[in-house]
């Protein structure tokens, strides 16, 4: 899937639809607003009414009236796509990088982040791993990327480790494994947090393997993790299949090292000093 087109700079192409304006007693405006129903034009429906009084007052040419309103259409579907791609990328939470407060962690680079805004990356099947304590901003990176190539017009799908393994067994139980491994292995970029926080069984360390045997070069995959590639063999205990993973997430890979000083200790204590000297 290629991602959303660049749309005119138009200013009207870039606005949300407001709330519909009230139709005249012109029996073409409800024929229109009929019409529009019918052939699911939500955005020149809402707008056509305002436009048109608008290219009336100007005295627009015919044509450009109509660029107008296709401009809107088009501005609020694009909204709308964005919109269904991060509600199906399941996120727990809502994080955007533009939040992201890297004053608090100089580890990670402002220039590298804005990069992975750009969906190339993920187009090309590179892996994103993100290394780092708990607090360090990890979840919230990888959910602020996750959203921001989703907003892009790719597919994003979020979970954690724990999480995925228990579908898998759960697939496999119900002879199911094969449909869901397909599913997963169709998402552009699929976002896997807590990376290693669980030490799994040979058996789900088997299971989460086939996802990455699916998505080995042609599809993303982004993971937040707490260990170094050095503990991971703890994780997954068979150290060659431990070597097998690691390799697929490692190569061609962009690292982040988020650090170690948790931003949530720093905003704890600095609430717990505050409320000491007052």
């Amino acid at each position: 899937m290629t991602p959303t087109r660049t749309r005119s700079a138009d200013p009207i192409a870039q606005q949300v639809p407001p709330t519909r304006m009230p139709l005249p007693g012109d029996p073409e405006d409800a024929a229109i607003d009929e019409a529009c129903r019918d052939l699911r034009l939500p955005a020149f429906r809402e707008r056509f009414v305002e436009l048109a009084a608008t290219a009336r007052r100007e005295q627009s040419a015919y044509k450009q009236f109509l660029l107008d309103l296709l401009q809107v259409e088009v501005a609020d579907r694009d909204v709308r796509r964005q919109q269904r791609l991060v509600r199906s990328a399941k996120f727990p939470r809502p994080k955007r990088l533009e939040d992201f407060m890297f004053e608090k962690n100089p580890n990670v680079s402002p220039e590298i982040i804005g990069e992975l805004k750009n969906p190339s990356w993920v187009q090309e099947g590179r892996p994103l791993v993100l290394i780092g304590d708990s607090g360090t901003g990890k979840s919230h990176l990888l959910i602020g990327v996750g959203t921001a190539i989703a907003e892009a017009g790719l597919t994003v799908r979020y979970t954690t480790t724990s999480a995925l393994v228990n579908e898998l067994a759960e697939a496999d139980a119900g002879r199911r494994l094969s449909s869901v491994i397909a599913r997963y292995s169709k998402v552009d970029l699929l976002c896997l947090d807590e990376f290693g926080y669980l030490n799994l069984d040979k058996k789900g360390a088997k299971l989460l393997f086939q996802i990455f045997i699916e998505r080995e070069e042609c599809k993303a995959t982004a993971v937040a993790t707490n260990s170094p590639f050095a503990e991971w063999d703890k994780t997954f205990g068979d150290p060659r299949l431990c070597a097998a993973i690691a390799d697929r997430i490692t190569f061609r890979c962009t690292l982040i090292q988020s650090g170690t000083d948790s931003y949530r200790f720093q905003a704890t204590e600095a609430g717990r000093q505050a409320t000491t000297t007052r």
